[in-house]
């Protein structure tokens, strides 16, 4: 497999696996102004749905998630140096713990807050470890046998969710499911059939195709439209003083230090996601940028994210699933998204009107973006050419992939493994243990 590099600037140099790059728009690459805008917005609505969901759940303010992601993905991005076309979102893995910490302190978000916060600099401090040891041991834990499955479980791992949200469950109204379908198909037809410009914002206009027919099928409430105000500022929440934002205090009991253990989960998702977003890209982005600066990337911004009444940030699968589809990898475009972010924070009636795209509309989206990232672990296991004639390589996968969709769960005291983390983990231990018959293969 030919390997080669490109520079571009006087500083940075990328890793590139050529036979795996197709790319129309590549990671340093910018598209013409007002092209980028409109893919930029592409993946404002991809991860719209679930940055929100999670302050819903919570009953935290939406403007200011949605501005601690948009603040998050930047911080992200000067961490790596502008090489990762990565997006950070409201991460789903603390929810319960934040929402017990919360309902224990009376509806205080202090032991929240507080321990959010010190989940980035947990990051920090393991990018420090890795700093110091490097990231030879990648290889040797994450080999194909290992990647593939793993991406797998990732991208199945989110198809309940999206199979629900379009519909497809008992005594579910028919206007949902044709919403989703005819949502899915436009994506789908402009992928495949598309031409020009068009075909790289498939997901804008399969979007925009779905809530038109869910507005004529009576889906949409507009009510949040209309009481919504033009502009309002987030509704920050901080460790001190500062006009009339609501303040939390730094708390280090039981509650918070209940949150903690959770980082092991989402580092070990966080190795993941970046591993699919370089097989979709073509990148090693664990070793260039390097896993110390992504997680420090990620660490920082969740952790700025705490002090402003945030919730956790974390790697996006929704974008990194358009890129997948729209072949699309730029930076600038990721950034760019991520300063409308910030923007519509700002906006109540924008943000209201990107909160009312129906769960069908996202849903027939998803089952697209979600099974592409599927896909792409296929796609390593075909061209990694990983035998499975040998019964180690079964054991793992079958393994990985059983406990991965088959919502396994593992108590270990504070600590609860389940889903990808779970499944990454056993992969790792057995790739380890297992005895190989023809080692050079791997």
């Amino acid at each position: 497999m030919s390997q080669n590099t490109i520079t571009t600037d006087e500083h940075s140099v990328i890793d590139v696996d050529l036979n795996k790059v197709d790319l129309l728009l590549d990671v340093h690459e910018k598209p013409a102004f007002g092209k980028g805008i409109l893919l930029s917005f592409q993946h404002v609505f991809a991860m719209f749905g679930a940055t929100i969901l999670v302050p819903l759940i919570l009953g935290m303010p939406v403007s200011v998630a949605l501005f601690a992601s948009g603040i998050g993905t930047l911080i992200y991005q000067v961490a790596t140096q502008f090489k990762v076309p990565v997006y950070l979102g409201s991460s789903f893995a603390y929810i319960t713990a934040m929402a017990t910490a919360i309902k224990a302190m009376g509806g205080d978000v202090s032991a929240a807050q507080t321990g959010i916060f010190f989940v980035g600099l947990i990051y920090v401090l393991i990018a420090g470890l890795v700093g110091l040891v490097g990231t030879s041991w990648i290889d040797k834990l994450l080999p194909p046998i290992v990647i593939g499955p793993m991406i797998i479980v990732i991208g199945l791992g989110l198809a309940g969710s999206a199979v629900t949200n379009a519909g497809f469950v008992a005594d579910s109204d028919w206007r949902h499911i044709l919403v989703a379908t005819v949502t899915f198909l436009i994506a789908a037809i402009i992928n495949t059939s598309g031409r020009g410009f068009i075909k790289i914002i498939p997901f804008l206009v399969a979007i925009i195709g779905g809530y038109v027919l869910s507005a004529f099928l009576g889906l949409v409430d507009f009510t949040p439209i209309k009481e919504a105000a033009w502009f309002e500022i987030p509704q920050f929440y901080l460790p001190f003083k500062a006009g009339h934002f609501q303040t939390y205090k730094f708390y280090f009991g039981p509650e918070m230090l209940a949150i903690l253990p959770i980082a092991v989960v989402t580092i070990a998702e966080h190795i993941g996601d970046h591993t699919v977003l370089g097989q979709i890209t073509g990148r090693q982005y664990l070793k260039n940028p390097g896993l110390k600066y992504t997680l420090i990337g990620d660490g920082v911004a969740t952790a700025v994210s705490a002090l402003i009444g945030g919730p956790a940030n974390t790697t996006y699968g929704e974008n990194t699933g358009v890129i997948g589809m729209t072949r699309i990898a730029s930076v600038s475009v990721i950034r760019n998204a991520a300063l409308i972010a910030i923007t519509f924070s700002f906006f109540g009636k924008f943000t209201a009107l990107i909160s009312t795209i129906p769960n069908a509309v996202l849903g027939g989206m998803s089952i697209l973006l979600y099974g592409v990232i599927a896909s792409n672990g296929l796609k390593v296991l075909i061209e990694s050419r990983v035998d499975f004639s040998q019964v180690r390589n079964l054991i793992i996968a079958s393994a990985m992939l059983v406990l991965g969709l088959g919502s396994a769960v593992l108590e270990l005291g504070a600590l609860t493994l389940s889903g990808t983390a779970l499944s990454a983990i056993v992969g790792v231990i057995l790739n380890l243990v297992l005895p190989s018959a023809h080692p050079k293969q791997e």
